[in-house]
């Protein structure tokens, strides 16, 4: 038998005014938030390109949305000592980490303590590197060529520092090495500034990098060899590409923010929507020109599309370059 259409009317209120019960705290929560200061990882030291942009991020961040943000580096691991932090934090949008692309290439090349595909909550990708190639002003090495010759002469002899294995800077040049029929030596750092120093003081031939070697570059204590992009950067024109010397290699990595899975829906648009507008503020712009980064950007939804999707991308590129995880 049907019910009366009042009563009907009376039980789909109930629901709705349930519903909205339930709905109205996490409302408020999200509308209070931030409450308290917000940390932000940094998973590279102080003093490099990375904490420069990352800073300059989170404060454009905090004055978005009314608080405070603190960047806190915990350096190693090629950058996962961040994502492997938001493991154990709450849910709740006060622990937050840079995501780089390594997130979805590294558990393909060792055992890792997450699943990228489950573990994180993608809040918003921001911007890319421009990678390169360094030796020392005095180095003889002035080419490509020449370190293609220096390294066929001398098998495993070049060495070449990065930001770490499994990183950008080291699978690029990898991967030129592979194409160009070459053994290089690969010695891991930190982070740009230690990398740096190294090559500075001798103890690496060259350093493969994002552009934290731009000012050693302009200043002429440093020589460019060759840049990873498609195309030839506006700030170094004369520097050729790898891809143009006919090494079929290119190479960028874009990143953006995380956190923990199982964030309130409402927290990370919050969160989103001011990474989003500090990708039009001229203090964050002013930092990605002096590090050559450019906006790249996408929203929760199509980062969360992209770095799924890269996940099985950078499982074949770990299997060409014979890199994967022995098992």
């Amino acid at each position: 038998m049907s019910q009366p259409v009042s009563t009907r009317r009376a039980f789909h209120k109930a629901i709705a005014a349930g519903a909205a019960m339930i709905a109205a705290p996490r409302l408020a929560f999200a509308q209070a938030f931030p409450s308290r200061p917000i940390k932000l990882i940094c998973p590279w030291p102080a003093g490099g390109s990375t904490d420069a942009v990352m800073r300059a991020i989170a404060d454009s961040a905090a004055k978005a949305l009314g608080g405070q943000m603190v960047v806190e580096n915990k350096a190693g691991a090629s950058g996962m000592l961040g994502p492997n932090e938001l493991l154990t934090a709450k849910p709740d949008g006060y622990t937050l980490s840079q995501l780089t692309i390594g997130v979805v290439r590294l558990p393909h090349m060792q055992k890792m303590q997450f699943d990228p595909l489950a573990d994180f909550t993608y809040i918003a990708l921001l911007t890319g590197y421009t990678f390169g190639l360094v030796v020392r002003a005095d180095s003889p090495i002035k080419s490509v060529k020449d370190l293609v010759d220096y390294a066929k002469a001398n098998p495993g002899q070049f060495t070449f520092g990065s930001t770490g294995n499994g990183t950008t800077p080291h699978l690029a040049v990898e991967e030129f090495a592979m194409k160009a029929g070459i053994k290089l030596q690969h010695v891991p750092f930190k982070g740009n500034a230690d990398g740096m120093q190294a090559l500075l003081g001798g103890h690496v031939m060259s350093h493969s990098d994002a552009t934290g070697w731009g000012p050693h570059v302009d200043a002429g204590t440093c020589r460019l060899l060759a840049t990873y992009g498609s195309k030839r950067t506006k700030r170094w024109p004369n520097v050729p590409t790898l891809n143009e010397l006919g090494y079929d290699t290119v190479s960028d990595s874009p990143f953006g923010i995380g956190g923990p899975k199982g964030m309130d829906p409402a927290v990370t648009r919050r969160l989103h929507d001011a990474f989003k507008k500090t990708t039009e503020d001229p203090a964050v712009l002013a930092s990605f020109e002096k590090y050559d980064q450019s906006v790249i950007y996408m929203n929760t939804e199509d980062y969360t599309k992209f770095m799924r999707e890269q996940y099985q991308k950078e499982k074949q590129i770990i299997e060409r370059l014979g890199l994967s995880l022995k098992t």
